[in-house]
């Protein structure tokens, strides 16, 4: 028997995706299987001498939510600065941990079920490689003078990336302290890996565009600059309002680039040459912190970057709303173009496939799980998403009485 396959750095390879194909039936049965009320510490009342932060009022949230390779575990990172793992696979939550002292923001799982990176919120601006089996930190990265907006794993190997408000970007070893790798840019990055780790994306909102860089020449000048441009937005006002990039992903089957925005609408970028395919319309934006926040005319961050992913198979995009909704929208027939990008083109407006009632107050966070037909979406509250099995014996049913 030929030994299991490994990754790079040693470790067994997670297992092949589910075979379970995902379909438009079955996205529309989604149901919340488990919510865990208490998956973030309440706000504590504020006093003269330790205030509450004005972003801070009201219900503290999930900021952040990651999947090991397997599919097996999820971590969430909140404001009340904890992290908290949850077995997939039974729904229990498994521990909590504190990082009081740095806080703690966009945690990623290594390749390792047991150890995260994580940036920090307080304290410095250091980033944290931290045992989840002991409960330990096994490295600090220095180097950033800003706090990082954006982190990313590598998906095949030891390497990471970082992006800052001190307007770089940094590569990382996780094996080494220091960084291996610095861009220096305009504005403060958001960054993504394509599936063969051989590409990575840097996105500049100060001027609208997105830099792809080839891994092993990252000090050249980026193979491919996209600009974003929605031509449909002059529509609605002029001069058009600006789209504000939150985050970055390829499409695991690398055609496509998800761009998350702030506003109302998400995009998908044809990944090779830049082209604007499609605009995803019918979720609330989160700019704004709450519902009944006032609008504002200048685009901000607010807390959203991570409420938008795509599905293992690339064939649908999922994504978490102000409103507390989850958006599922079918991105299977997108518009083919090739040849020079024409920024005047109109992209493709795409309505959701369906949409699903959430938990209470904002969806901030939602990620499919990498191996399970399975969606976890966070916010003041955590939810475990899975295919509703009572459809399914309804639908028999109904076809049984109509064949008799």
């Amino acid at each position: 028997m030929p030994p299991p396959p490994t990754t790079s750095n040693g470790n067994a390879a997670a297992p092949p995706p589910t075979t379970i194909p995902l379909s438009n039936a079955l996205m529309t049965k989604l149901k919340p299987a488990k919510i865990f009320k208490g998956a973030v510490e309440a706000t504590p009342p504020s006093t003269p001498s330790t205030p509450v932060a004005r972003s801070h009022q009201g219900p503290r949230h999930i900021t952040a939510i990651t999947f090991d390779d397997r599919g097996d575990q999820v971590l969430t990172a909140a404001e009340d600065e904890t992290f908290r793992l949850y077995s997939c696979k039974t729904g229990k939550h498994l521990k909590t941990l504190y990082s009081k002292k740095y806080g703690v923001d966009l945690p990623r799982f290594t390749h390792r079920h047991t150890t995260v990176v994580h940036a920090s919120t307080k304290e410095d601006d250091t980033i944290r490689y931290h045992s989840l089996h002991d409960n330990k930190y096994l490295q600090y990265f220095k180097g950033h003078s800003g706090r990082v907006v954006s982190l990313e794993v590598s998906p095949i190997d030891d390497g990471f990336m970082s992006g800052s408000v001190d307007k770089t970007v940094r590569l990382w070893d996780l094996r080494a302290p220091t960084c291996r790798g610095l861009l220096n840019l305009p504005a403060s990055p958001i960054v993504a890996y394509d599936s063969s780790g051989l590409v990575f994306a840097v996105g500049v909102n100060h001027y609208s565009r997105i830099l792809l860089y080839d891994q092993a020449n990252y000090d050249k000048d980026p193979f491919l600059t996209i600009t974003l441009e929605d031509p449909t937005l002059a529509l609605v006002s002029y001069p058009p309002r600006p789209i504000y990039m939150t985050s970055l992903s390829f499409s695991p089957n690398a055609k496509y680039i998800l761009v998350g925005c702030s506003g109302d609408a998400h995009y998908i970028l044809d990944a090779f040459e830049g082209h604007l395919l499609a605009k995803l319309e019918g979720h609330v934006g989160l700019e704004r912190r709450r519902i009944d926040a006032p609008q504002t005319i200048d685009p901000s961050k607010g807390n959203s970057g991570e409420e938008v992913s795509w599905t293992p198979d690339s064939k649908y995009v999922i994504s978490g709303s102000l409103n507390g909704k989850i958006i599922i929208w079918d991105v299977q027939n997108l518009p083919v173009r090739s040849g020079v990008v024409d920024l005047k083109a109109h992209p493709t407006r795409l309505q959701p496939l369906t949409t699903l009632d959430g938990h209470p107050g904002p969806s901030r966070c939602v990620r499919f799980n990498p191996r399970l037909a399975m969606i976890v979406s966070a916010g003041a509250e955590l939810a475990f998403w899975l295919p509703d099995q009572s459809a399914d014996n309804e639908e028999i049913a109904k076809e049984l009485l109509r064949k008799k």
